[in-house]
């Protein structure tokens, strides 16, 4: 697989100035990458602090240029406030007030660009009595309800990996407030700072969740409601091979074709009456168990009732649906999905896999208008580095 030599996408010609991090600012930095940014991704030269998997295999590193760099050298806030001077995009996860102490908190860079974006991903959010302590996806989630409405009712909640707080409520919540607050620039206003709570962009994924449980229609109890697995008509069936399929038949048309199919003594009218839940659950549970999994899914594939295999990481690239449409790469043997939204007329391409810290330090300077000299000077003075590749 090939590479474009400059982004293409809808946002070809904006500049993002990433200052590196984990969970949701590489997930925002790959997107905005992915959608045809020119993304510089400032980091340490020794990389990620937790480093689980080599850099190939970090796939949320993949399509920006990299600059290793010593934010406690002297001259270190100078580069990068000079970069923030033609970026649009500054993107930082520190805690409160590490970027300030750096010299490069959001009143130096806006000065600096008054247009400036400057955005800020934590997990409590830049003020309250949480902001300065740590935590992690599992801790934003928690504090917000989500979960624990999620798991069987008699074991304990269960977290939902880490794609509700870093992605969902964190990158995703970023990537909204960034395109936002560029388009108010672009309409004549000025730059501004778009503080990003984790734990606050899960509430709003909650929305529809708050309002059906004060309106009494959805219980704290687990297994107990519409989506919660609660409903036979919304949960997953073991099947006879262990395999799992995963029934989402809200409306009546499906629940009717889905007990017909299974040829079940069930009532489709009954869908929605709580007394005949029990009933009707162990009577798909006994149907599901006859056959396989994938009998299932074959079967399946030509009744339209909302039924579809449960498939694991691996399995997931050889669906057909996906498969059909490209949806996930397999790029020098390491799985990752392909730019998503597509677009019409701006079409977009996965950038070049990640690559080890300071890869582009030289390079990427030069394009972003820092003088070779100037560069040669940064590197002697340990400001910047590269990576020793020998």
């Amino acid at each position: 697989m090939s590479w474009p030599d400059t982004p293409t996408g809808p946002l070809d010609g904006v500049r993002v100035l990433e200052m590196a991090g984990q969970g949701p600012v590489p997930f925002a930095g790959m997107v905005l990458a992915d959608m045809g940014a020119d993304v510089l991704r400032l980091e340490r030269s020794t990389g990620r602090t937790v480093k689980l998997v080599p850099p190939r295999f970090d796939v949320v590193g993949r399509g920006r240029r990299s600059v290793a760099i010593d934010m406690k050298a002297p001259g270190a806030a100078d580069l990068v406030l000079d970069l923030a001077r033609t970026a649009d995009v500054f993107l930082e996860g520190f805690r409160p007030g590490v970027c300030e102490r750096l010299g490069v908190g959001p009143d130096a860079c806006l000065t600096a660009n008054p247009s400036l974006v400057y955005t800020r991903i934590t997990g409590w959010g830049q003020d309250g009595p949480r902001a300065q302590l740590g935590g992690h996806d599992i801790n934003y989630v928690a504090v917000t309800g989500a979960l624990n409405a999620i798991g069987e009712r008699s074991g304990p909640p269960v977290p939902p990996l880490n794609l509700v707080g870093d992605f969902g409520g964190g990158g995703m919540s970023a990537l909204i407030g960034v395109l936002a607050a560029l388009q108010a620039v672009a309409r004549g206003g000025p730059g501004q700072v778009v503080d990003v709570s984790m734990a606050e962009g899960v509430a709003t994924l909650l929305a529809t969740t708050y309002g059906y449980h004060s309106a009494g229609a959805l219980s704290d109890e687990r297994e107990s409601n519409f989506v919660d697995g609660g409903s036979p008509h919304y949960r997953t069936y073991r099947c006879a091979d262990g395999g799992y399929v995963a029934v989402g038949a809200v409306e009546p048309v499906f629940f009717k074709r889905l007990v017909e199919t299974l040829d079940v003594d069930v009532d489709p009218a009954l869908q929605h009456d709580r007394a005949a839940w029990p009933r009707i659950r162990r009577c798909l549970e006994a149907s599901f168990a006859t056959r396989t999994r994938d009998e299932w899914a074959e079967i399946f594939s030509r009744v339209d009732a909302c039924v579809s295999p449960v498939l694991d990481l691996g399995e997931a690239h050889n669906d057909a649906q996906l498969d059909a449409r490209g949806a996930l790469l397999e790029v020098d043997d390491v799985r990752q999905p392909a730019p998503s939204p597509r677009f019409s007329r701006t079409p977009t391409t996965a950038g070049h896999p990640p690559r080890p810290p300071g890869t582009d330090t030289r390079s990427a300077l030069a394009a972003w208008g820092v003088a070779g000299a100037a560069v040669r000077a940064l590197l002697d003075a340990g400001v910047v580095s590269e990576p020793n590749l020998g």
